[in-house]
């Protein structure tokens, strides 16, 4: 039983309901609710275009919609007791969808943004655990609900960090999307102008996109600020690996969890990146697989950002998952690599968000012996 429900209106966007969310990342945000260590929490969410998509929208439409509101969040929410070098268990216990979505392109965005110059959207309509559209006939596609945004406030120092080492990355001619006030929540003039925007996921979380935090799952993320200050947001009712061309099913949604702390685990494990467990499902019917996975962004380990490189974000993946085997489980660094060329999946979870590209390494539990 959830402590608390955060509503919002479904109808309404984000900045008429303001005192509700936020649709940048900062540290001065103020939180929304205080919650202890240990607690359930129900948290509704808007969708990832903020509800600027209607039934009606036509792909010639897409032209006036307004990027500068993408992916208004629920939150922060205040954890009693996290502070940095902490982990923050993030345990998705439910995660609820709306009957419609839509899925879109939009001209300059996604992995083929050259061969695809023209606007295009597809409406969704959900039920009976499938969702089907006139635009896309003869598919059902089978809702896997997950959120595309989850992650924490960053600190101060890396919120510069991010923002420098990314002006510095478009210098050299790399795509990024520096702090922009336009359309951003809070709109507060010093917060406004000086928090990064949604679209790339970083150190704190964020835009990750990653189809398999489903219900049932756990996300780990490290804290950087008291409170943690988590925000959520971008309900998908599924999505492919990759997300190629830049949305899922997007959807509205309701997203019920429980918040613990790992007291100082990530300072412990040296951990700047989000993990997760998760189960998978088997072909064959049997009992769920058990997994845990690291993920890699695009960024080298001396802080440069490197824009949309798919190799780097899966060597950051990999040797996160080496760096966990050796904490874990004890094995030498070249124990470690063996095993997980031998068990561990490298899984592209999605190649759309600038300039981040995700990996994820997934390493089966049921590999060990109990």
């Amino acid at each position: 039983m959830a402590t608390q429900h955060i509503r919002l209106d479904p109808h309404l966007p984000l900045f008429q309901q303001a005192d509700k969310g936020h649709n940048r990342w900062h540290p001065d945000i103020m939180p929304l609710v205080r919650i202890a260590a240990g607690s359930v929490i129900e948290l509704d969410t808007l969708d990832g275009l903020d509800g600027q998509i209607k039934p009606q929208t036509t792909s010639e439409d897409l032209a006036s919609i307004d990027l500068g509101r993408v992916h208004p969040m629920t939150g922060p929410v205040h954890v009693e007791g996290a502070e940095p070098g902490d982990l923050l268990a993030v345990k998705i216990e439910a995660i609820a969808t709306a009957e419609r979505g839509f899925t879109c392109i939009m001209p300059g965005f996604g992995f083929l943004r050259d061969l695809f110059p023209k606007p295009f959207v597809v409406h969704w309509e959900m039920a009976d655990g499938f969702a089907r559209s006139k635009e896309l006939p003869r598919v059902r596609i089978p809702g896997a609900p997950f959120m595309g945004v989850m992650g924490v406030a960053p600190s101060r120092e890396l919120l510069q960090r991010i923002i420098a080492r990314e002006a510095e990355l478009v210098q050299r001619g790399g795509m990024a999307m520096p702090p922009d006030p336009a359309g951003a929540l809070p709109a507060d003039g010093p917060i406004a102008a000086a928090a990064f925007r949604t679209i790339a996921p970083h150190e704190n979380g964020g835009n990750m996109d990653i189809k398999q935090i489903t219900a049932g799952s756990t996300l780990y993320l490290p804290v950087y600020v008291p409170g943690a200050l988590f925000s959520v947001g971008d309900a998908h009712f599924a999505q492919g690996d990759g997300e190629s061309c830049g949305t899922a099913i997007e959807t509205t949604g309701t997203f019920i969890a429980r918040f613990d702390l790992l007291k100082g685990e990530a300072r412990r494990r040296k951990q700047i990146d989000p993990s997760y467990a998760m189960e998978v499902l088997r072909s064959d019917g049997a009992a769920p697989r058990r997994c845990y996975a690291t993920t890699g962004i695009c960024m080298r380990k001396d802080g440069r950002s490197e824009s949309e490189d798919l190799t780097l974000a899966a060597r950051n993946a990999l040797v996160n998952m080496l760096d966990y085997l050796g904490d874990t489980y004890g094995y030498s660094p070249d124990q470690a690599y063996c095993l997980a060329s031998v068990a561990v999946d490298l899984k592209v979870s999605q190649v759309v968000d600038v300039p981040n590209f995700i990996v994820s390494a997934c390493l089966p539990l049921d590999i060990f012996d109990q």
